[in-house]
Formats: structure tokens, sequence, C-alpha cells
């Protein structure tokens, strides 16, 4: 009898302890990696407020800026595979670090580009040293944050993508507004000065900070370290028995690609909408005859990102709550995809940005769930690529956003067209989850592990 009943009385004490670590883990790395893909994103996107007083002084057409936005992700593409690769071999503290401090040194760099070819090379080469960083980190938080967390847990931390265009727009309207003039700088010099150095400071603190693995964090007690690296090593098994743990079969896995083809579709949105609102938002002045100033464009386009960042915790807290996750990726990329096409048919700027707004809480809410998918099949080596391929591929639509949709304002005149594109490829990654959605094997937890 006693044998029957000490697994029973057990679950409430292991209940506590999984409860006592995650607070734990949560709050020794969520924020500080919080606050790093904040600035990752801020860096690579403050160029769409750059572009506002920036095209004139380097005299770039919508196609040209819609270029050099787009440039960043070459780099970025052909170096994300190995990045994480490296990351596996030597360590999340030291690579991270070293991510860090070099992209924080070319965003700071970025102030004193003369003309649009230096504005370009300057582009690649932050996507080459930003390479590896958002694929790293969600392979760096599988090795920390068990299944029946994860999607609550990694919402909690990419809630820091929406939170850097809510927070990062208004600052970069206020310092191009202000500081024109600062030090013998243009605004969005100085835009770029000050926002590449916070990079640098906190890529130094990453290599102090940061620990590899559970089962070397002084900061858990021993029980707490036993049970946290015990957890993980099970469901790495489990994936390794289930999936694939080699570089090789990971590149060879279609689901790998048919995934990486749904981020593209996530990624399009997102970057569309990110290097393009501020001018959508600007060009107001002459579509509704109103008039804001730089410091109120960027308070506009921080609305959408800001319920962006609420419906990204809910959304996700809610996919662990009912531990389903296909459908949690699939609605809300059909309501982005369904209602971006329509914001710029708006007859004012308040149902404009209303919209906009459904259009952004759509893409944010995809985003965390969507990560969970990938490690379900993936482990070991074959994680590591297989995370970074998923991510490359979305990247390439980094590229081609931008680039479409600036060419396609220059040819039609207006952003609709431009827009038409990213609704029909975001509804187009929705079904093609849903067709795959058989091949992925989202097991569902145990009530004792939620």
């Amino acid at each position: 009898m006693t044998t029957e009943l000490a697994p029973t009385s057990s679950l409430p004490e292991e209940h506590a302890l999984q409860q006592r670590v995650m607070k734990k883990v949560a709050r020794r790395l969520i924020p500080f990696l919080g606050i790093a893909y904040l600035l990752n994103y801020l860096d690579r996107s403050n160029i769409a407020f750059a572009k506002l007083t920036m095209s004139a002084d380097l005299g770039l057409t919508e196609t040209m800026y819609g270029l050099a936005s787009g440039l960043f992700f070459i780099g970025y593409i052909f170096f994300e595979v190995p990045s994480n690769l490296a990351l596996q071999r030597f360590g999340a503290r030291r690579w991270i670090a070293r991510i860090m401090v070099s992209w924080g040194l070319v965003a700071t760099l970025m102030a004193f580009v003369p003309t649009a070819g230096w504005l370009y090379t300057a582009r690649i080469v932050l996507g080459i040293a930003e390479a590896g960083f958002f694929p790293g980190i969600i392979l760096y938080l599988t090795w920390w944050f068990p299944r029946a967390d994860r999607a609550r847990l990694v919402g909690l931390f990419m809630v820091f993508l929406p939170l850097s265009s809510a927070l990062g727009s208004p600052i970069s309207g206020l310092i191009l507004q202000y500081t024109h003039g600062w030090m013998g700088l243009a605004g969005w010099q100085a835009m770029f000065l000050l926002q590449g150095l916070p990079t640098l400071v906190l890529g130094v603190a990453a290599w102090f900070y940061l620990t590899d693995r559970p089962n070397q964090a002084a900061w858990l007690e021993p029980e707490e370290r036993e049970w946290l690296h015990d957890t993980m090593e099970a469901e790495q098994q489990e994936s390794a028995a289930t999936g694939h743990h080699s570089v090789r079969a990971s590149l060879r896995d279609g689901r790998v690609w048919a995934l990486g083809g749904v981020y593209f579709g996530l990624g399009y949105s997102l970057f569309a909408l990110s290097f393009f609102l501020p001018s959508i938002v600007a060009g107001f002045s002459e579509t509704f005859d109103t008039s804001f100033s730089i410091l109120q464009t960027g308070l506009i386009v921080a609305v959408p990102f800001a319920a962006g960042a609420i419906a990204m915790v809910l959304w996700s807290k809610h996919s662990d709550r009912s531990d389903e996750r296909i459908w949690h990726v699939v609605l809300p990329m059909l309501l982005a995809g369904v209602t971006i096409p329509v914001a710029l048919y708006m007859n004012s700027p308040f149902t404009t940005m209303v919209v906009i707004t459904l259009t952004s809480i759509g893409i944010f809410s995809a985003f965390p769930v969507f990560w969970y998918l990938p490690p379900t099949f993936l482990s070991g080596p074959g994680a590591a690529t297989g995370i970074a391929l998923v991510n490359t591929i979305g990247a390439a639509s980094g590229f081609l956003a931008p680039y479409a949709t600036g060419w396609l304002v220059d040819l039609t005149g207006n952003a609709r067209a431009g827009l038409w594109v990213v609704g029909v490829l975001a509804v187009g990654a929705a079904i093609g989850l849903l067709a795959m959605s058989k091949v992925i094997p989202v097991a569902r937890t145990t009530v004792a592990e939620r």
C-alpha cells in the first residue's frame, strides 16, 4: 500500500519544486535576455525612423531604402546555421556575448555612414554580426524551460520584440526631433549612436551573467539543479528518440523546411509592418490632411506594438493552459493576413490604426507558440541546426519584404499593393501549417507536468 501511495503523495511536492525552479529560472534569464532581444530588434529596425530624415541626407528613394533595410538579412542568412553550431560547441555565455559586442559596435558606427553605398555595406555587416542571436536564444531556452512551461515563458521573453517598437518608436522620435545638431550630428546619426552603445555594455555583462546549462547553475539549490537537469535530459532523450539528433538528419527533414516556409510568411508580415509603419503614419498628412511631429508619429506607431505585446503574453499563456499549439499559431496568422491588406482602405487615421493594431496582435501572438514546434522533433546538434535553418528561411523574408514593399510603393505611389502581398503570404503560411499539423509530434503534457 505504501508503494502505491508514494507517487501520488509526491506529486504536490514535485509540482511545488517545479514551480519554484521555473520562477527562479524565469527571473534569472527572461529580463536579461529580453532586454538583449529588445536591443537586437531596435538596432536592426531603427532604420525605419532614421528614414524620416536620413533619406534626404543620403538621397534615398523608397526602393533604395527598402534595399538598405533588406540587405541586413543577406549576411544574416549565410551565418545563421554556423553561428548556432558554434553556440552549441563553445557555450551560450561566450557566444551570445560575442554576438552582442559585435553587433553593438557595428550599430554604433552606423551613425557615421556618409553615403547610400556605405549604408548598404553597414547593413550587411550588421546582419553578419547579429547572425545567430535569436535562434541561439531559442535553442538556449530549450535547455532551461521544460515543454509544459515553454510557450508561456518563451512568450514572456518574446514580448520584448513588440516592446522594442512600442518603447523604441517614441524614443526614436524623441531623439530625431531634439538631438539634431548635437555634437555636429544629424538626428538620425545621434539615434544610431545612442541606441547602439547599450548593446555593447550588455554584451560585456552577458559574459559574466549567463550560465550555459542547468547543472552549472550555482544560483539554484542542489535539489533544484538536479530536478531541472534530469527533466531537461529526459525531454532531450525523448526528442532524440522520436526525431533527429544529427546535423545531417535535421537538414534532410522536410518538416524543418516546411516550418521555415511558415516562418517566412510570418516574418514577412512582421518586417513589412516594422520597416514601413512609421512611413505609413507620416503619410497620413497627405492622405487625411493631418499633421504629426516626428515624436507624435513615434507615439502613434507604438500603439499597435504595445497591443501586440499584451496579446503575445496572454495568447502564449492560453496555449500552455489549453495544451494546444497548431491552432494557436494558425488563428493569429489568419487574423494578420485578413486585416493587413484592408488597413489602407480605411477613411481615417483612427480606423486605419485600429486595423493595423489587429494585424499586430495577430503577428505577435503567433511567434512564441510557433517556436514551441521545432524542438518537438529536434534535439542536440540537430536542434541547433534545425532551429537556425527555420530562422534562416524566415529571415529571407527580411530582405524581400522591405525591398519588395519599397519597390511597389515607388511603382504604384502607395503601400496598398505591398500590404496585399503581406496578407496573401500570411494566410498561405497559416494554411500550410494546418496542412502539416499531422506530421509534427506535438505531444500533450500530463497533468503532473503542468
